[in-house]
C-alpha cells in the first residue's frame, strides 16, 4: 500500500459515529441533526427526479443554483457575487479539497488557525503544500497578532479560516477580519474561507464575512454548504465563490474530483435558498433554543461550557468543571457509562493540543438530548 495513503487518519467524526452505532450510545459527537429539516426542499426533489433531468448538470453547477446562492449572499451579506462566480460542489469537505488543490504548488506555505477542521492538514499535504499552524488564543478564541505574523513566510500563498468556527463555535471579532484582510493584502494571499454555518449564527448576531473586508473581494474563496442551510447534511451539496480569475482555477480542480453533483438536489437547494428564508430563520431559532436548554442542563450537572456562538455544538471544560480526566478519557469513559458520545477538542489539533475540552453536539430532540443529560448524571459521580 502507498504509505501516502496508508497514513491518512481516520476522521475522529466517523470514528466516534462507529463507537455510537456499535455500543447503542447517542451520537451527540458528529454534527447532523434530527431536525428541524426542511421537508419542502425535500419535496422539491422528489419532484425534480420525477420531472426534470435526470442526466449529468454542468460541471460548474445548474444555472438556477448559482443564481440561487448569488441573491442568497447578496440578500443576506450584501455579497454582489455574480452567478459565474459560483462553482457548485458535492459538500463543502470537497469544495475544500478542490480549493487547496487549484491553488496549492509544491512547497507552498498554507497558514492554518488551530483548533482545526481535520480535513485541512491532510488536504494541504496531499496537495503539497507546507502546513504553518497558527495556534488561537485560548482565553478568548482570538486570532494571536504576534503567532499570525511569525508563521508568515517568503513561501507563504494562502491561509485557510473557519468562521464560524468548528469546533469552538466561536465567531469572528471584527479586529480580527480587519487583521486577516491586511495580512492577505500584505502578502499577497489568497484566503479560503470555510463559512459553512455562516447560517446558524445565534443571539441576532450577523455572519460576516472576510470576502466583505475592503480589497478582500478579488482574493478570497468563499465555502458554503446546503446541507447546513435546511439540516440535510446526507446530501452533501455546497459550493464554493471567488472572483472570475480564481473560479476558473477552482472549477478545473472540482472537474476531477466529482465533477457534477445530483441534478435533482440542486434544483431543489435553488428553490429553497429562494424561497425558504422564514423557514432558515426558524430553523435558527429552533437551534439556539436547544443550545440553550442543554447547556443549563450540563451547568445544572457541574460540567462548565464555554460559550456558543454559532454551529451544532457546545464545549464543556472539564479543568473548570473539577474533573481531572483528560478529554480522551473523558470521552471513553461516558461512551461506557453514560451511553453519549462526544468528541475530544486535542482531534482538531495538529500539535501541543490541549486536554481539557470536549465537544458536544445539540442539534438533537429535546427527549434525546435529556436521555443524554441523564446519562452523563448517573456517570459523573463516578468520574469525579
Amino acid at each position: 500500500m502507498n504509505p501516502i495513503y496508508r497514513d491518512m487518519p481516520t476522521t475522529i467524526f466517523e470514528a466516534m459515529s462507529m463507537r455510537a452505532r456499535e455500543t447503542g450510545a447517542i451520537n451527540l459527537g458528529q454534527g447532523f441533526p434530527d431536525g428541524p429539516i426542511n421537508q419542502q426542499v425535500i419535496v422539491m426533489a422528489c419532484d425534480a427526479m420525477h420531472h426534470r433531468s435526470n442526466q449529468y448538470p454542468p460541471m460548474v453547477g445548474l444555472p438556477e443554483l448559482r443564481e440561487a446562492v448569488a441573491g442568497w449572499y447578496a440578500r443576506h451579506q450584501a455579497l454582489d457575487l455574480n452567478p459565474a462566480e459560483v462553482v457548485v460542489t458535492s459538500g463543502a469537505t470537497e469544495a475544500i479539497a478542490a480549493a487547496l488543490l487549484a491553488l496549492i504548488s509544491p512547497g507552498d506555505e498554507v497558514l492554518l488557525f488551530q483548533p482545526l477542521y481535520d480535513a485541512y492538514l491532510p488536504l494541504v499535504q496531499r496537495a503539497g503544500g507546507t502546513a504553518r499552524i497558527v495556534d488561537m488564543d485560548r482565553t478568548r478564541w482570538r486570532i494571536d497578532r504576534d503567532s499570525l505574523a511569525s508563521a508568515i513566510g517568503p513561501r507563504t500563498r494562502l491561509l485557510v479560516f473557519n468562521d464560524p468556527m468548528n469546533p469552538m463555535s466561536t465567531c469572528a471579532h471584527p479586529d480580527d477580519l480587519a487583521l486577516l484582510a491586511r495580512t492577505c493584502l500584505d502578502h499577497d494571499l489568497i484566503a479560503v474561507c470555510d463559512e459553512v454555518w455562516e447560517a446558524l449564527v445565534y443571539d441576532g448576531a450577523p455572519h460576516r464575512s472576510l470576502m466583505q473586508q475592503p480589497g478582500m473581494r478579488e482574493r478570497t474563496v468563499k465555502i458554503g454548504s446546503a446541507g447546513k442551510i435546511f439540516g440535510l447534511t446526507g446530501w452533501k451539496l455546497g459550493w464554493m465563490c471567488a472572483a472570475p480569475p480564481i473560479a476558473r482555477v477552482l472549477a478545473k480542480a472540482h472537474q476531477f474530483l466529482t465533477f457534477t453533483s445530483p441534478p435533482h438536489l440542486q434544483w431543489a437547494v435553488a428553490e429553497g435558498l429562494d424561497t425558504q428564508d422564514a423557514w432558515i430563520a426558524a430553523a435558527r431559532d429552533e437551534h439556539q433554543a436547544s443550545r440553550d436548554f442543554f447547556c443549563a442542563g450540563l451547568q445544572a450537572l457541574g460540567l462548565a461550557t464555554l460559550p456558543s456562538a454559532a454551529t451544532y455544538f457546545v464545549t464543556v471544560d472539564l479543568a473548570a468543571s473539577g474533573l481531572v480526566l483528560d478529554d480522551i478519557a473523558f470521552c471513553e469513559q461516558i461512551l461506557a457509562r453514560a451511553g453519549v458520545a462526544a468528541i475530544p477538542i486535542s482531534a482538531f489539533y495538529a500539535e501541543s493540543a490541549p486536554t481539557h475540552l470536549v465537544r458536544f453536539c445539540f442539534a438533537k430532540h429535546r427527549s434525546t438530548l435529556q436521555t443524554a443529560l441523564d446519562g452523563l448524571a448517573r456517570a459523573l459521580p463516578v468520574l469525579r
